[in-house]
């Protein structure tokens, strides 16, 4: 795999995340919208709920806590460089909703299969929330 073979825009198809006691968690529920674009000045990806609540309470800076805390919940963006290491896809996070993510290296195994990418990391390993994590993409024309 290069950079080629994932260069473009692609849309989020569904993200699910399997533990290793057999539980399956969809993080933004079945109903999703976003994509991850791969081109010349780096990556972009962004995956939201397709029915997020708006504000009630305020705007974007005077709304409750709660709602804030919500709208974090429901909404995942971050952006950076990428490097292709074989079947491992890089993404070096410059910019993300999580501050912790800034300045790390997120490493996804990519696979293409049926015509979509699918994008695998492995999360908290050892633990009792060890899991799998798989998002899977669809290129859009």
């Amino acid at each position: 795999m290069n950079k080629s073979d994932i260069s473009g825009r692609w849309e989020i198809v569904s993200w699910e995340q399997i533990y290793d006691d057999g539980r399956v968690v969809y993080p933004m529920g079945h109903h999703l919208r976003g994509f991850i674009e791969y081109g010349p000045y780096g990556m972009f990806c962004i995956i939201a709920k397709v029915d997020r609540q708006g504000f009630t309470t305020g705007g974007q800076w005077s709304a409750s806590d709660s709602e804030k805390a919500a709208a974090y919940s429901s909404y995942l963006t971050y952006s950076g460089g990428y490097e292709v290491e074989g079947d491992v896809i890089v993404h070096q996070v410059e910019h993300s909703l999580f501050p912790n993510w800034e300045g790390s290296s997120q490493r996804r195994i990519a696979k293409f299969q049926d015509g979509l990418l699918h994008l695998s990391a492995r999360l908290e390993a050892d633990t009792s929330e060890a899991r799998h994590a798989i998002l899977t993409w669809r290129k859009m024309a």
